[in-house]
């Protein structure tokens, strides 16, 4: 539609499964760089990204063109996927089922 506007602010929040202290200080940034461009490819604005050792928090400007579920599914997804053959923990990596989400 020419002239549509949105501003959707949305914070999401997940976590490691089973809530494990597993996202290391030596490559947090590099996971935080990888999720920003998952995001990005997907033509939403990661305007902050952090964490702690066991769960993820993300500010995105949302675009109304893609639901937040969908959104969450491939970070995970591809996320997971990229720590895993990363090899970054022993075993391997999951990040728990579900999501928090605020706007």
């Amino acid at each position: 539609m020419a002239n549509t506007y949105s501003q959707i602010h949305v914070q999401v929040v997940f976590a490691v499964q089973n809530r494990e202290s597993l996202i290391g200080s030596k490559w947090k940034n590099e996971l935080y760089r990888y999720i920003s461009g998952i995001i990005q490819n997907h033509k939403h604005k990661v305007i902050a990204i952090n964490g702690m050792l066991d769960h993820v928090h993300i500010l995105i400007g949302l675009r109304p063109s893609q639901s937040i579920s969908e959104l969450m599914q491939k970070v995970k997804g591809d996320s997971s996927k990229w720590i895993n053959q990363k090899g970054f923990v022993l075993g391997k990596f999951s990040w728990q089922e579900g999501y928090s989400a605020f706007s």
